[in-house]
């Protein structure tokens, strides 16, 4: 299959390129397009047979659920069988944004996208491209991360075409997205809300507004209840270790790493913060990629799936990534490095 990808405007997208995508997903194709978060692989939520596109292109388990995005309230509506109190609070203060609400789905939904479970993930996503998409296909779109399945989610339409070329018509490319890291996926189905996904809104955010909510994850014998919970994802092709604790701890044993990976004749790729990349860089690695500062974890959450896929363009053999304080959004960049890293984590 021949791959289109064209340039559209982020803030102002050209309504004749917004309705060539539309045109696509309607004819049961597959888009990938720009949200806040990362850019998304796009098909009909309520066409099983072009969700099942989206599992086929990405090598996607089937048992892992799919996002469904709308544009507004009355779409949401048609794939939400019941609206929870929390679920209404959420909408009113985070919608549109990097949330997504589990609740009960209609009978529209197939079950591909829901991995056969009667709960249904839906979003509101903030971008104007998103939005303006979904508004002009006028149905929900099913949209997973634009990668392949298990590697590093794409937040430039240069990592989608790396992904994706070949397998899906269109790709509407509006430059970095602004977030960097998926969506908060939240259980508002029950009585207490309970974060499946930590991501774009944070806990506290939630909080303030829901008062308590819990936090639930999957072990390998559990069907995932949301995207992202069971598998290990966001995995360059190199051996990853996460370290983290100590600055200057973190430091000095980045370092060994450094010397003992030369040792071995391996390309050596590190991730860091600013604080700690003058002493990182004068050890010579072989990439040394700046997240940010540890006291921005939005910089570091922008730039986490960059600097992985760097390291992939670069041909990494092993790669070293600082990690940084968890709470607020310092708890989703963790959670993307911890599955990043599988069991190689070091906390000193």
């Amino acid at each position: 299959m021949e791959t289109k990808r064209i340039s559209v405007d982020r803030v102002n997208p050209e309504a004749e390129l917004i309705k060539e995508g539309a045109e696509w997903l309607r004819a049961g194709e597959l888009v990938a397009f720009p949200t806040e978060t990362v850019y998304g692989l796009g098909a009909n939520a309520l066409d099983a047979s072009a969700c099942a596109k989206i599992f086929a292109a990405k090598g996607r388990p089937q048992d892992n659920p799919l996002i469904v995005h709308v544009s507004g309230l009355s779409m949401a509506n048609s794939c939400v069988n019941k609206w929870t109190s929390s679920a209404e609070l959420c909408v009113k203060n985070f919608w549109p944004g990097p949330l997504t609400l589990i609740l009960p789905k209609t009978s529209l939904i197939p079950d591909i996208v829901t991995a056969g479970l009667d709960n249904v993930a839906v979003r509101m996503p903030s971008h104007p491209v998103a939005l303006r998409l979904i508004e002009e296909a006028g149905i929900p779109i099913a949209a997973p991360s634009a990668n392949l399945s298990g590697k590093p989610s794409p937040t430039r339409g240069g990592h989608v075409w790396r992904d994706m070329k070949g397998k899906i018509p269109l790709i509407l490319d509006a430059g970095a997205c602004e977030v960097g890291l998926e969506s908060t996926v939240l259980d508002v189905s029950g009585e207490v809300p309970t974060i499946l996904r930590p991501g774009g809104i944070t806990r506290e955010q939630l909080e303030a507004v829901l008062g308590n909510v819990y936090t639930d994850s999957c072990s390998e014998n559990q069907a995932p209840r949301a995207p992202g919970m069971k598998y290990r994802h966001y995995a360059p092709q190199g051996e990853l270790i996460l370290v983290s604790g100590h600055r200057e701890r973190v430091v000095q044993r980045m370092v060994q790493e450094i010397i003992r990976g030369h040792s071995r004749f391996k390309k050596v790729g590190v991730l860091c913060t600013l604080e700690s990349a003058s002493y990182l860089h004068d050890r010579h690695p072989d990439l040394l990629f700046v997240l940010g500062s540890k006291d921005q974890p939005s910089e570091v959450a922008r730039n986490i799936f960059e600097g992985l896929r760097l390291c992939d363009e670069r041909k990494m053999d092993l790669i070293l990534v600082e990690g940084i304080e968890e709470g607020g959004l310092g708890s989703a960049v963790m959670n993307r490095l911890e599955k990043a890293a599988g069991k190689r984590t070091q906390h000193i």
